[in-house]
């Protein structure tokens, strides 16, 4: 196998360090982008529930992921992901990352140890906006990057993402949680393409547990 993921605590020292800078730098950033538009922060995935990992065989360290709520529409797509990407530019060297990359749904920025040729972490923030429908039902889009054309656009969130809540809740109602901890590893371990990141494997985690298991039949 080519990764050997295993778990960390969200309470390790050097994961409570990197998470109270990763918090100081978004600050910064709002500090930044004030005069262009404001924006709330989340945690989000592995760290909101202490499913951090880190791959011990590789060069890989653990990671985290966030969303950034935008509150102001007046820019479009493109706009607000480059402005962001430009604070970015401005703000996270500060605190010993590299520039940040943008792919698909993410922007990703990562502290290395250059000496010894290592990633000791890396952040993920995805660009997104909740609502709420016609219908009355809580809804979010996020801003994806299509490599392909060079463009960016608002796209809503696969019908997987609004399930997920209530597959997380019946999974924890039948016990099932080890078993969503056991296959995430399994996943994670299993998974060579970079552009699949932690939140969309366990995505998967829950869904192929509550197949597995019922879910569907009720």
């Amino acid at each position: 196998m080519k990764h050997d993921f295993q778990y960390i605590s969200k309470n390790d020292p050097a994961v409570k360090e990197a998470y109270a800078n990763l918090v100081n730098m978004q600050y910064e950033l709002q500090n930044v982008l004030r005069g262009t538009f404001t924006f709330q922060f989340t945690p989000v995935g592995s760290y909101k529930r202490n499913m951090i990992t880190r791959d011990v065989k590789s060069n890989v360290g653990f990671d985290f992921d966030f969303n950034i709520e935008v509150n102001d529409d007046g820019l479009t797509a493109a706009q607000t992901k480059m402005k962001l990407q430009e604070a970015m530019n401005r703000v996270v060297t500060k605190y010993g990352y590299d520039h940040p990359e943008n792919s698909t749904r993410v922007l990703t920025i990562k502290k290395k140890d250059r000496k010894n040729c290592q990633i000791i972490h890396s952040c993920d923030f995805a660009i997104v906006n909740n609502y709420v429908d016609d219908d009355g039902n809580e809804c979010q889009e996020y801003i994806r990057f299509n490599k392909k054309n060079n463009t960016y656009s608002w796209c809503e969130q696969p019908d997987g993402y609004y399930m997920l809540p209530d597959k997380i809740e019946w999974v924890k109602q039948n016990g099932l949680w080890t078993d969503v901890r056991n296959l995430y590893l399994d996943l994670k371990n299993k998974n060579d393409n970079p552009d699949v990141h932690s939140r969309t494997i366990f995505a998967i985690t829950v869904h192929q547990i509550c197949q597995k298991n019922g879910f569907f039949d009720e």
